[in-house]
């Protein structure tokens, strides 16, 4: 259809999956701006189609409410529920679908009362990012999207936006990639239009107030001091910074007061240029806008027209950077054949191989770089990582081209290999790198492999075939980002297709895996910093040496003499399903309370349950086990052991389990306290297959000797590197106090250190000995499937059963009445400049009939009072960039938390400013009115009754139950039905008696833990005004009393 004032619009371009029963409409505004409408009918799946008119009304009455905070980059997820402290976080680097239901399903879910709904969403993608940043003002387009949060001509509250989404269940989010900057956000469906006002907004007339600019500076500062000690960040700021100097590679992307600062000391006007820089860039033809609702598509597209058809006009063009090149040839970044030794923050050695590749977005439908990442990556007999491993020279390695605009941008694509090597494998760095140089000639002496792409093929097809939801602003944002990467039709198809087989292009791109074109990069703790060739990145202060690479190695590596005959290509994969069939079409009149799990095998041993698939109509099934074992938490030594005895065996079981996770049915194998979690889920054609093989080789598994030795120091070093963030650093510190059994990490570590391979084989006996197996089986899976599963486990393992008395029950401390306790440390990383204030307040244990209402009301709480804390510690104090408040359920005890983490203020002026908050919800409370009151509590309802995005979100929900002990399977429901019969007295009632003093049920644990650039002498005067100094807490917990363990 084409309209001279609209442009035109298509519903029939893109392709979507068979089971996506959404609507999709790509519209042209006249601007220049690309939209894709998206009208999903599961938002308003009882067919209030008159929603349009609710909207309107609703939001004619929000227009100008005003109340909030810039949440616009806080990406710090805190999980309520926090059982256990997973150090699995500190490990690694930084971090670190479809309902078709059929009739029958929905008159199931009108016996329940209610529809599970969805919420809507948009997203909207401009294509400019750090690439266009001025030299003189670096970190301009991050600063310029923090400033389009705070307030436009139309909304000029710096908090509106924030503010309506707060009170309407929603939430918003922003990031600024090198090349594109993406904004989204979420909201209750009835409030999509009121969102998009808002939201419009930014893209036609924000006001960049000078006095917000001065305190968003400050925003930015704290976001770079939280990637201060970032391993990762560190490393790729160093591969900017020793990029060429006219590269735009070479600069600093992320922007902090210095960069800022720095460019008006030397007169740039920053409020100029960022309006010059929105300006340029700002338009409809570089602009991709998403909106995802329950309208209809006409509807959306009325609103679309209306609300985006004031955006700048721009000219539809290339949205990335012309960079000219000879065909498929690359601008170099860096110096050639250089090696760049890094000073590691954890305790780590990390070699990074990085080679330059040309860009190759257009040639999505080849996927050359997968096709090679698939082979360099591979984690399988024959496997580059298998040979390395049996070296004893690497513990893991990962390859690709990274998700950062960094590594795939429109002037080159970077390969990436990197390796976690070994004490000996870093002794050995160059012969590492000889036999990744031996893969890569076996690769140019085999001719491309045409199965091995259709099996890449065939799994691409399987996964979009049956493709799963995400939740709607992740969705929303990822598809704005297709609309600048692939065409129209391929948004959705495009990152799973493998169209087009092209064997020469796999060779060509082969090509530039040469020592020529290569950078090395080596993070390491082993560092010479006495060194004279030591330098220092500007911006993050890393120390490196950077060295040149010697023309007999670079020979060597370019032809090596040899291949050694224990690299091969992969063999083909077994894992890959072959049977699609639903197993739960035939179950039609299920009894109303088989809706939820329900309990098929129970003896002393065993505990099953199961749930059939009735909503997602996919292939899908999940198996989670909760492994009880004899004595696994009896000791630190025996905790120790028994987390050594799962790190070996996941060792053991990596090559089957990887060639599983190919295929997309993956494995999770960890420990807490005496249970092992196991959890084997995705296409469950081979999933009786999967695990019948892991706890085969489980039940004969010997630790072998040499990788006995390697397990070991790969767990000293996980050790050694646990709470090095301050945020992880201070939940440990309250979860350490606050459980009765907590075995300290550097206890840990010295016991490690005196364990023997013959303490293991000793153990391992004791620890299966006795078992009790609790599990749950959900989705496209048969009652008798789900009891052969369980029959699984009772044949391979035919061990005793563990009675309860012989199981670890975990009891938490209560708190005395009345009590504030302050726990204080300093950062364990000497460099860390941020500080940390944590208030936990203990409310009640989880138990008896009055809990869900007390649940419920510390949710309405939480929801009430997170923008306006946020907007106060952070937006307008500007405390740090992490402000964060929630609940939190710690073995069946519920609490509540608020917590700062900061780089400019002490954790005793985060206490203060936090107790100020804390005191002035009185009065944000009393002045709530009635409606706004009704928002809160109506967003809530919805959010608690939304459809699980996935069969994966549905399962954890039910998982968590199961863990808990609790068993309320439609817990959402029971907390929805108390919200709607809440008034703000029981609100108001809650908040005096759990969080204002004097009531003795105000009982407090605050944590403090003090950044390296904080006077310490302070520590000691000052942190006794807080409350009880804990000094030992081994005295603390023999003279208080601990709830009675539920779980």
């Amino acid at each position: 259809m084409v309209t001279e004032k609209r442009g035109c619009t298509s519903d029939t371009v893109v392709i979507r999956s068979p089971i996506d029963r959404r609507l999709y409409r790509i519209l042209h505004l006249t601007n220049g701006l690309t939209a894709l409408l998206v009208h999903d009918p599961e938002i308003f799946p009882d067919g209030h189609l008159d929603a349009d008119r609710t909207n309107e009304q609703n939001d004619d009455d929000d227009d100008y409410e005003e109340d909030n905070s810039d949440n616009d980059e806080d990406d710090d997820d805190d999980d309520d529920d926090e059982e256990e402290y997973d150090e699995d976080e500190e490990d690694g680097e930084e971090d670190e679908e479809d309902g078709e239901g059929q009739e029958g399903d929905l008159r199931r879910k009108k016996k329940l009362g209610h529809f599970p709904t969805k919420k809507a969403a948009a997203a909207l993608c401009v294509g400019m990012g750090s690439f266009s940043d001025p030299v003189d003002a670096q970190g301009l387009a991050h600063f310029l999207e923090h400033m389009l949060f705070m307030g436009s001509s139309e909304f000029p509250d710096e908090n509106e936006y924030d503010s309506y989404l707060s009170k309407h269940g929603g939430t918003s989010n922003a990031y600024t990639d090198t090349e594109y900057t993406c904004y989204h956000f979420e909201v209750n469906r009835e409030h999509l239009k009121g969102a998009l006002q808002r939201f419009s907004q930014f893209f036609i007339a924000p006001l960049v107030k000078s006095e917000a600019m001065e305190r968003e500076v400050l925003a930015v500062d704290s976001e770079f001091n939280q990637a201060l000690q970032s391993d990762s960040c560190r490393t790729m700021q160093l591969q900017c910074h020793t990029s060429l100097p006219d590269h735009p590679f070479n600069r600093f992307f992320w922007g902090n007061k210095k960069s800022l600062s720095d460019a008006t000391g030397r007169g740039v006007n920053l409020r100029d240029e960022i309006f010059r820089l929105y300006r340029e860039n700002y338009h409809g033809g570089k602009m991709k806008l998403v909106v995802i609702g329950g309208e209809s598509l006409d509807t959306l597209e009325n609103w679309v027209f209306d609300l985006f058809d004031n955006v700048k006009n721009g000219v539809k063009n290339e949205l990335f950077h012309d960079i000219k090149t000879n065909g498929m040839c690359v601008v170099p970044i860096w110096k050639p054949a250089k090696l760049y030794r890094i000073a590691a923050v954890k305790d780590v050695h990390v070699l990074h191989l990085s080679w330059t590749l040309p860009c190759l977005r257009k040639e999505y439908l080849k996927k050359p770089e997968d096709y090679l990442s698939h082979l360099l990556g591979h984690e399988g007999r024959g496997s580059l990582l298998f040979f390395l491993k049996a070296k004893g020279w690497v513990s893991s390695l990962s390859t690709g081209i990274g998700d950062e605009g960094m590594f795939r941008s429109s002037f080159a694509y970077v390969f990436v290999m990197s390796i976690n090597l070994t004490d000996s494998g870093l002794d050995e760095l160059y012969e590492v790198i000889g036999v990744v140089y031996q893969y890569i000639k076996l690769l140019r002496e085999t001719d491309p492999q045409k199965w091995i792409f259709e099996e890449l093929q065939d799994i691409g097809k399987m996964e979009f075939r049956f493709a799963e939801e995400q939740p709607q602003d992740d969705y929303a944002a990822s598809l704005a980002e297709n609309l600048l990467f692939f065409s129209e039709q391929h948004i959705i198809y495009g990152e799973y297709a493998y169209e087009q087989w092209d064997d020469k292009l796999i060779e060509h791109i082969l090509g530039y895996f040469s020592p020529d074109n290569m950078r090395l990069d080596v993070l390491s703790k082993s560092f010479f910093k006495e060194s004279p060739a030591v330098q220092f990145e500007p911006w993050f202060g890393t120390q490196y040496i950077e060295e040149d690479v010697s023309s007999t190695l670079l020979e060597l590596w370019k032809n090596p003499p040899y291949v050694d005959s224990s690299l091969h290509l992969p063999c083909k994969n077994d894992f890959i399903p072959l049977d699609f069939s639903l197993k739960c079409t035939g179950i039609l009149n299920i009894p109303e309370n088989e809706i939820q799990p329900n309990c098929i095998v129970e003896s002393p041993s065993v505990k099953i349950w199961y749930k059939p698939d009735l909503i997602f109509n996919a292939p899908r099934a999940n198996a989670y086990f909760l492994i009880t074992v004899k004595d696994g938490f009896r000791s630190v030594k025996n905790c120790v052991l028994t987390e050594l005895f799962v790190t070996l065996l996941k060792d053991e079981l990596n090559d089957i389990i990887y060639q599983a996770s190919v295929a997309k049915l993956d494995t999770y194998l960890s420990t807490v306290a005496d249970k092992l979690v196991l959890k084997v889920y995705g296409f469950n054609d081979k999933l009786p297959v999967l695990l019948s093989k892991i706890l085969t080789m489980s039940k004969s598994f010997l630790p072998k000797t040499d990788r006995f030795k390697v397990i070991k120091e790969v767990m000293k070093r996980s050790y050694r590197n646990t709470n090095m963030k301050p945020l992880h650093h201070s939940a440990y510190l309250r979860l350490q106090l606050l459980r009765e059994h907590f075995w300290d990490v550097d206890d840990k570590l010295t016991c490690l250190s005196s364990i023997s391979l013959t303490d293991v084989e000793a153990f391992i006996p004791q620890l299966l000995s006795q078992l009790h197996i609790e599990a749950i089986c959900h989705g496209n899976l048969c009652q008798e499937t789900a009891i052969n599963l369980s029959d699984i486990f009772t044949t391979v393992f035919p061990a005793k059963p563990l009675p309860m008395d012989l199981r670890h029950q975990e009891r938490v401390l209560c708190l005395p009445s009345g009590s504030t306790f302050v726990r204080t440390v300093s950062v364990k990383n000497d460099s860390e400049v941020n500080s940390v204030a944590e208030l936990y307040f203990q409310i009640e244990q989880d138990v008896g009939v009055d809990s869900i209402r007390l649940c419920a009301i510390s949710d309405l709480f939480s929801a009430i009072i997170e923008e306006p804390c946020f907007n106060q510690l952070r937006t307008k104090e500007q405390l740090g960039y992490t402000v964060e408040s929630g609940t939190r359920m710690t073995y069946r005890v519920l609490g509540f938390c608020f917590r700062v983490q900061s780089s400019e203020y002490n954790p005793l002026h985060l206490h203060e400013r936090i107790n100020n908050f804390i005191n002035d919800v009185k009065e944000l409370l009393d002045e709530i009115d009635d409606e706004a009151f009704e928002n809160y509590k109506t967003g809530l309802i919805e959010e608690k009754l939304e459809k699980d995005p996935s069969l994966m979100y549905e399962t954890d929900r039910y998982w968590n139950q199961i863990v808990d002990k609790r068993y309320l399977f439609d817990m959402p429901k029971r907390e929805a039905r108390e919200l709607k019969v809440m008034k703000k007295v029981d609100v108001i009632d809650w908040y005096n008696t759990y969080l204002r003093q004097p009531s003795p049920k105000c009982r407090q644990l605050a944590i403090h833990v003090w950044g390296c650039n904080t006077n310490m002498k302070l520590k000691s005067i000052e942190e006794s005004k807080f409350g009880n100094v804990i000094e030992e807490i081994s005295s603390l917990k023999l003279s208080s009393g601990f709830y009675p363990s539920l779980c």
